[in-house]
């Protein structure tokens, strides 16, 4: 497969951090080189975890965006004009690659997480999807499907759900 990229000119970059699987999280913190290693993979993973969901619907809106933006602020520690940029490409990678790097990226994010910070990330899912006053039934799907990938029990998702039931789309009667 490297031969057929390398023919065509579509050869990757040399990774920044080796132990780290995911394509997309090597391509976010390249953005972050001011930051510890460790942190820069955090906060590269939770942003495209963030952009997952959002682009669950197949649409990211200008408030989902914003939504990321502060949550990475907030989260992430990062000032917010590279919080923008750092979300901005966690939005390309998702639109890019979504697909092949999804799990990849869940992974990467249990392995260097606790729990309690996968809690919190499983909050912040929710933030944006709700940021637009409605969580429709393929984001709910979407944020259900990484707390799985992350290991959080099932009891842990509906405490945190609920938080956000006033968006739902499921208790609204809305079609998805």
């Amino acid at each position: 497969m490297q031969l057929i990229r390398d023919l065509f000119g579509f050869s990757r970059p040399e990774k920044t951090h080796p132990e780290i699987t995911s394509d997309s999280i090597q391509e976010i913190t390249k953005k972050l080189v001011r930051l510890p290693k460790k942190k820069a993979c955090k906060v590269a993973a939770f942003a495209y975890l963030l952009g997952r969901v959002a682009h669950a619907d197949w649409e990211i809106t200008s408030e989902e965006t914003m939504a990321m933006e502060q949550i990475v602020v907030d989260h992430g520690g990062l000032p917010p004009e590279e919080a923008s940029i750092v979300v901005q490409i966690a939005k390309a990678q998702n639109l890019l690659f979504g697909g092949t790097e999804n799990y990849l990226v869940g992974r990467e994010f249990k392995r260097i997480t606790q729990l309690p910070e996968r809690i919190s990330l499983l909050t912040c899912l929710f933030a944006v999807s709700a940021s637009d006053n409605i969580i429709s039934l393929t984001e709910d799907n979407e944020v259900r499907k990484i707390s799985r990938e992350l290991g959080i029990s099932h009891k842990d998702f509906i405490r945190t759900r609920l938080e956000f039931r006033e968006h739902l789309a499921v208790l609204k009667g809305k079609p998805d």
